[in-house]
């Protein structure tokens, strides 16, 4: 007889309408693949676990990367193509501002927000950059702690400028509306292109800089003139390393330039 009355519970149980599907919470932080290699050390920063779905391939790349290695090395790297973006499925795509039209058309038909990001030119660029990308990713508060190392770092200085020439790869020097031209300046160095009638991406010869040396020189190339032993030979000036990755990105590097440039200010002055 119980088992007759259980079994009766049982079949009105089956009759009776299912319970609802709790319906799943709504995702507030988008998923995001990054193609731009600035960009990428900003938003390692900026998101959580899980959120950055891959960097892009130049952040792999010691050469190029804006990334501490050990960094880079904890996300997947694409070469940007559709295909592959696609094969990761992101919410958001955050490019450089060139991006190819047709990858941008491509990636909207698929129904991927495109954000794209432009290259700065001063330390407010950078913190606008940073704050764009934390308030894409849901995580402000992460964006002001990074602004705040920034502002940090990047404080002026107030000691009297040391003529400094930034010799880039390709044997060319850095215009003075450059976010690398500001942090010069920031660090008490100032960048002498602008005095030898130099302006941005314009080649300095190594005769050049033999005929006006400076109190300091930044070599952050391999060029053939940049390694010359007649620059050893100055008396006067102080010739040191800069690391490539220090010169063309904001965000996170903008701390690491400005130790490295104001030690180096600091054995000028020693």
């Amino acid at each position: 007889m119980i088992r007759l009355v259980a079994a009766a519970v049982l079949a009105l149980g089956g009759c009776s309408a299912p319970e609802p599907t709790p319906a799943p919470a709504p995702k507030t932080r988008p998923t995001i693949v990054s193609l731009n290699p600035c960009a990428d050390a900003i938003l390692a920063e900026v998101t959580a676990p899980g959120q950055l779905l891959a960097i892009s391939h130049y952040s792999k790349d010691p050469r190029a990367s804006s990334m501490q290695p050990g960094d880079a090395a904890r996300y997947e790297a694409t070469g940007g193509t559709v295909e592959e973006v696609l094969a990761l499925d992101p919410d958001v795509v955050v490019a450089g501002s060139f991006i190819a039209p047709a990858t941008r058309a491509a990636l909207a038909d698929l129904g991927i927000r495109v954000e794209t990001v432009g290259s700065v030119g001063s330390v407010a660029d950078s913190i606008a950059q940073v704050r764009q990308l934390a308030a894409l990713t849901g995580d402000k508060a992460a964006g002001e702690a990074l602004v705040a190392r920034i502002e940090k770092a990047a404080r002026p200085s107030a000691e009297t400028p040391v003529d400094t020439v930034l010799w880039q790869s390709g044997g060319i020097v850095p215009g003075e509306a450059t976010l690398v031209s500001e942090l010069l300046a920031r660090a008490g160095l100032a960048n002498g292109a602008a005095n030898r009638g130099l302006g941005q991406a314009d080649y300095l010869s190594l005769e050049a800089v033999l005929a006006d040396p400076p109190d300091l020189l930044l070599v952050a190339g391999s060029e053939r003139g940049q390694g010359h032993p007649a620059l050893a030979a100055l008396p006067d000036t102080r010739i040191a390393r800069l690391d490539p990755n220090l010169v063309y990105c904001g965000g996170p590097t903008i701390p690491r330039a400005m130790a490295k440039l104001r030690a180096l200010r600091q054995s000028v002055a020693s």
